[in-house]
């Protein structure tokens, strides 16, 4: 680990002090104590002009200064909170000062001004949130807000993965209009899915700088300008080209509703409003393949499969920009302090996001160089991109399977043809209520451990969907590789498919994030690259495989290698707390109730 993780891990440290009540130093680290978080009376020690000038202006708006410190320095909740922000702004891209040092001559002041005196105590300057309760911090807004926005960010990240897989009823239109093989046409929907795995990487930094929203509109926009460049492409380039750039674009709310979920519900509430957006996530790629087989039946043509995209993203960025407020607390805070300046007329005033200057060399470091680490030297991570990229592979692989067992096998339309996804809709709902039914049981471990979450305990609902979820391939194989077995028979093997695809992808990522926490955005930044190149590059041999070993041979084949991976979430769940102390980036618990650890299992 550099110095830059060594001091992210620190700030981890003192972000969440009840969840490391005494860390271990398991590496050298540097003698300085971590500091001591004081709050005092804003601009307490200003100086008598501009303390005096200040008196006036809060005199004619009816201001009035107020002790505003009360018991906040041992409420919990409010300190927590103060020192989330402030690991938060030391994790931000530039943070460090170190890379921006010069060896310029400093410029002169101008106009024949000296330098002024620096602020003093320029912690005194910076604003923080007015306690546990302050409404201006998002998890305090009413809940029926919460919802109504959760409901917009909801289908907002729909129309990112509706978008997805509705080219891919249209690739025999569009292979036959352009002259080109169904293999060429299926590019349309590999390129899209591209962009899911280059986007993050811009996205995620950018929505750290300044804030969720601004992000978030500006891909909404591009997204759907890219929809409508793919709708009138002249050109097969044009049309591909257009499916990149406009996956690049809707990968945003891919990357960023999670987290603005996470700035909004706390931990009690958090777990319902995650498992709505995986469920976002995958539902609306299966949902796509049946509107848009109408679509290309009908006399609109394939064309209105990308213009459909366009208007619900258009219908989506009217949505956010009108009724989406900025989330992220960091910034928040940045306009706070904006009005605190325009009203007090103290332009010292100011919030810890605003110290921060960008540099590439950290934007490298953060967002290239340590997601690709953690990948390579944890295992844990590894195994787990590994197993999720063949399950999100295989997401993508279903768009051509399903269409080879029910359009050629049994002689379905287009548009009747994608009916049968919703067999792996209704599993992914029994997952999803299924995972919401052990929050419960979750919550009280979570209480008898002081709050201190082990992270194998998110573990069991993936081994129970690896196992589904292999099950579901070989009854699919074997199920529709004839026309004289029913319909219905392979169509309800998406039962089992659809349940483990969830559970596994859901709790799978709940775990790295409790394991990683600090790093979690690196870790999740290296299995969302690795997952979206599985789900690029599957579709694009999945034809070939098919035609060669046929339904039957080629789905045994995957079924294999599903089981294969089963254990994968077994050895973690056995042995991951021995791992993780051997990690690098992993924090060390303590043990759970002055307890051991068995099989990831606190004993209380």
């Amino acid at each position: 680990m550099d110095n830059v993780d060594i001091d992210l891990e620190k700030a981890e440290h003192a972000a969440s002090p009840t969840r490391f009540p005494e860390p271990e130093p398991v590496r050298p680290i540097k003698s300085e104590e971590h500091e001591h978080l004081e709050r005092t009376g804003t601009a307490s020690t200003a100086s008598t002009g501009s303390s005096s000038s200040v008196s006036v202006v809060r005199e004619e708006m009816g201001m009035s200064r107020i002790n505003t410190q009360r018991d906040l320095e041992r409420h919990p909740t409010a300190i927590s909170r103060i020192q989330t922000q402030r690991s938060q702004h030391m994790s931000t891209v530039g943070r460090s000062e170190k890379s921006r040092e010069s060896k310029k001559p400093l410029p002169e002041f101008g106009a024949g001004k000296p330098y002024p005196p620096a602020l003093p105590e320029q912690e005194e300057y910076v604003v923080e949130f007015d306690g546990p309760d302050d409404p201006l911090h998002p998890q305090n807004w009413p809940m029926r807000k919460k919802v109504f926005l959760a409901v917009i960010l909801g289908y907002t990240t729909l129309v990112s993965a509706f978008t997805s897989s509705i080219f891919s009823s249209a690739t025999g239109a569009i292979a036959v209009y352009f002259g080109v093989s169904v293999e060429v046409g299926i590019l349309g929907l590999s390129f899209y899915v591209l962009g899911f795995a280059f986007g993050p990487i811009l996205w995620a930094p950018l929505s750290e700088l300044k804030g969720r929203r601004l992000p978030l509109l500006i891909a909404m926009f591009g997204f759907s300008i890219f929809q409508v460049a793919a709708a009138t492409g002249k050109d097969l380039q044009t049309v591909l080209l257009s499916r990149f750039f406009g996956g690049l674009f809707a990968s945003c709310p891919l990357a960023v509703v999670a987290a603005i979920f996470s700035d909004m519900f706390d931990n009690r509430t958090r777990g319902l409003a995650v498992t709505v957006f995986s469920m976002m996530v995958f539902a609306g790629p299966l949902m796509a393949p049946f509107i848009g087989g109408f679509i290309v039946d009908s006399y609109l043509g394939w064309r209105w499969t990308e213009y459909l995209a366009a208007i619900m993203g258009f219908t989506a960025l009217g949505l956010d920009l009108v009724f989406l407020e900025e989330t992220y607390p960091p910034v928040v805070l940045v306009e706070k302090a904006a009005e605190l300046r325009r009203r007090t007329r103290n332009w010292g005033i100011h919030a810890k996001q605003e110290e921060i200057e960008v540099d590439f060399r950290e934007l490298v470091s953060k967002n290239f160089t340590r997601p690709l680490r953690i990948l390579v030297t944890e295992p844990i991570v590894l195994l787990l991109s590994i197993y999720m990229a063949f399950i999100y592979g295989l997401l993508y692989l279903f768009f051509t399977a399903y269409p080879i067992v029910f359009q050629q096998i049994h002689g379905f339309k287009g548009g009747v043809a994608g009916l049968p996804y919703f067999g792996m809709i209704i599993g992914m709902l029994i997952a999803g209520i299924y995972i919401l039914l052990t929050q419960p049981s979750y919550a009280r471990k979570l209480a008898a451990n002081n709050n201190i979450p082990i992270p194998e305990w998110r573990l069991p609902p993936v081994m129970f969907g690896g196992a589904s979820f292999a099950a579901g391939l070989f009854w699919f194989s074997w199920s529709g590789y004839r026309a004289d077995i029913h319909w219905i028979v392979p169509t309800l093997s998406g039962l089992l498919t659809g349940f483990g695809l969830l559970a596994i992808f859901l709790q799978s990522l709940n775990y790295i994030v409790d394991a990683y926490l600090m790093f979690a955005a690196s870790a999740i930044a290296a299995n969302t690259f690795l997952r979206s190149l599985a789900g690029a590059v599957f579709p694009l041999f999945s034809i070939y495989m098919y035609d060669a070993m046929g339904v039957n041979w080629a789905g045994t084949l995957l079924g294999c290698v599903a089981v294969l991976l089963v254990p994968i979430p077994v050895i973690f769940y056995k042995y991951g707390a021995r791992i993780r102390q051997k990690s690098k980036f992993a924090p060390t618990y303590p043990k759970p109730m002055g307890e051991t650890i068995s099989n990831g299992e606190a004993v209380v």
